[in-house]
């Protein structure tokens, strides 16, 4: 048998072979692996906060024009990380709605924030008459 694959040679031997299918299932593990990494790592733009849970909640794509607007803990209100006062708040979301006329906002308030200050906040950023307001969760086990 010259040149033949059978897997012995001619004094008897067996020739090294690559087995194929164990390589194939580590290949799938790896990729179920990576594709479980990489749904649970969302971006969150806002600052850190205990979001509520919500059973009908999806993660949703990064999308660069939506302005994020978080209610922490102690009540501290944030546009996109940068801390702002109540007083400030209702000029900075003018200044967004000036640059640009379509704006969307994300809203991330921490579970144990005080609902007033929340809604205070959904206020202002509706006061704009901007229609296009997410609010944030966690999905719930």
């Amino acid at each position: 048998m010259a040149g033949g694959g059978g897997g012995v040679t001619r004094g008897g031997r067996k020739k090294a072979r690559i087995e194929i299918i164990p390589l194939i299932d580590i290949m799938f593990f790896l990729l179920a692996t990576f594709v479980m990494v990489s749904l649970s790592m969302v971006k969150n733009e806002g600052v850190s906060v205990m979001l509520p849970g919500s059973s009908t909640s999806e993660a949703k794509e990064k999308d660069d024009s939506i302005t994020t607007v978080s209610v922490a803990e102690g009540g501290d209100v944030y546009i996109n990380q940068e801390k702002v006062t109540m007083s400030q708040l209702p000029l900075r979301l003018s200044s967004i709605k000036a640059s640009n006329p379509d704006p969307k906002f994300t809203l991330n308030a921490d579970s144990r924030a005080n609902f007033d200050k929340v809604v205070l906040v959904l206020d202002e950023i509706r006061k704009l008459g901007v229609t296009k307001i997410g609010i944030s969760t966690k999905t719930r086990q």
